[in-house]
């Protein structure tokens, strides 16, 4: 049955299909003999656009082989000789030589061979039992299965690389796919991923494209958010083989190294902590009750040496900061009840509150402002 809504983001489509093709080949690979070809019938291809992430698409059901690759581009020289290049300058680039590399659709072998004549050590996956077979009897490490929901871990991983050449697109269920290369990685793989160039398509209008094999129809900006949303992030994107194809290198996303907030976090507050301790308790000011002076105030452990919190905004006047409880007061509280020094936190602001502070007090007053850097004592 037709789908009504994107494979990946799961959004409902534009309300109406883009296109409409009647009697389409319903597989590229499927060619009817003498026999066949008397009951053989067309189908009709709906092309549906995303209204969430953008993506164009099929509504049809795949093809029955979907998850077969089958590459007549494995008979053309001019191929090979780009792959053998491609491949090569890749391991080079990425440090992959002699390391553990997976192929996914690998087919019969076609490309397998030579990623590992470029010096990795190949892996294939390939649900073609066939296929398998053959490759293996070449001398090459492949492996049966699909990247879906019950494949058991592959043999060799976690993988330092991957790549998937011209199959991305016929994979119904992509998020699976596509999140079972993630965890098949070791930590920083990267991966080159190829699918038919649909920016070229639309440019020069080649409506024949389109084919029952084919659910998916890239753009740049498509392909990068697809890959980005399964975990992926985008190291280069290009146009490539005669504009034909997108090749995009990725990388696993790793966590973000938080180790530096701690240790801003732990230098700023030994700062402020020597800074408070040359006056008396309490004879200390913050100007600012904004977000980060709230946050730095409960970070710092300021609370118990602060006097009272300036702030010019009247709603958060003689009210208290949110869990530290200290009292917020307007600027005139400065004259009523002086302090001998004033740590401005006002972002932004921070250099027109100094002035204001100069201006009015001179010297009676000492100021310090935070900056992102650290303190700094004017």
């Amino acid at each position: 049955m037709p789908i009504d809504r994107c494979r990946v983001c799961g959004r409902e489509f534009f309300d109406e299909p883009r296109l409409r093709y009647q009697n389409m080949p319903k597989a590229a690979q499927n060619f009817p003999d003498a026999e066949a070809v008397k009951t053989e019938r067309g189908v009709d291809l709906e092309v549906r656009q995303c209204a969430g992430c953008g993506l164009v698409q099929l509504s049809n059901d795949p093809v029955p082989y979907y998850r077969e690759v089958i590459r007549a581009s494995a008979f053309s020289e001019e191929m090979k000789a780009y792959r053998r290049g491609q491949f090569s300058e890749f391991l080079k680039t990425y440090s992959l030589v002699g390391r553990r590399v997976l192929e996914v659709g690998c087919g019969r072998g076609e490309y397998l061979s030579l990623l590992q004549e470029a010096g990795a050590q190949g892996y294939g996956l390939e649900f073609n039992e066939a296929s398998v077979l053959h490759c293996r009897a070449s001398g090459l490490n492949a492996f049966r299965g699909f990247l879906e929901n019950g494949q058991p871990r592959l043999p060799g991983a976690p993988f330092d690389g991957f790549f998937i050449l011209n199959f991305l697109e016929h994979i119904p269920d992509l998020n699976t796919a596509l999140w079972q290369i993630h965890d098949h990685l070791a930590r920083g793989g990267v991966g080159l991923v190829e699918v038919p160039n649909f920016d070229m398509i639309l440019q020069k209008r080649l409506f024949s494209e389109f084919i029952g094999d084919h659910l998916y129809y890239f753009t740049q900006a498509t392909l990068d958010s697809t890959l980005q949303r399964n975990g992926f992030e985008i190291l280069d994107c290009r146009e490539t083989w005669h504009d034909y194809i997108l090749s995009a290198v990725v990388r696993k996303r790793e966590p973000i190294d938080w180790s530096a907030f701690c240790g801003h976090q732990a230098k700023l507050k030994a700062d402020t902590a020597a800074y408070l301790r040359r006056f008396e308790p309490g004879r200390v000011a913050v100007w600012g009750a904004g977000h980060q002076a709230l946050a730095l105030i409960a970070l710092l452990e300021l609370s118990d040496k602060i006097r009272y919190v300036v702030d010019s905004a009247p709603f958060k006047q003689d009210k208290f900061t949110p869990a530290t409880h200290l009292p917020v007061v307007a600027p005139e509280a400065l004259d009523a009840d002086p302090v001998d020094a004033v740590l401005v936190m006002a972002a932004a602001y921070s250099d027109e509150v100094a002035d204001i502070l100069r201006k009015k007090f001179g010297k009676n007053i000492e100021i310090a402002i935070f900056r992102d850097f650290g303190l700094e004592i004017v």
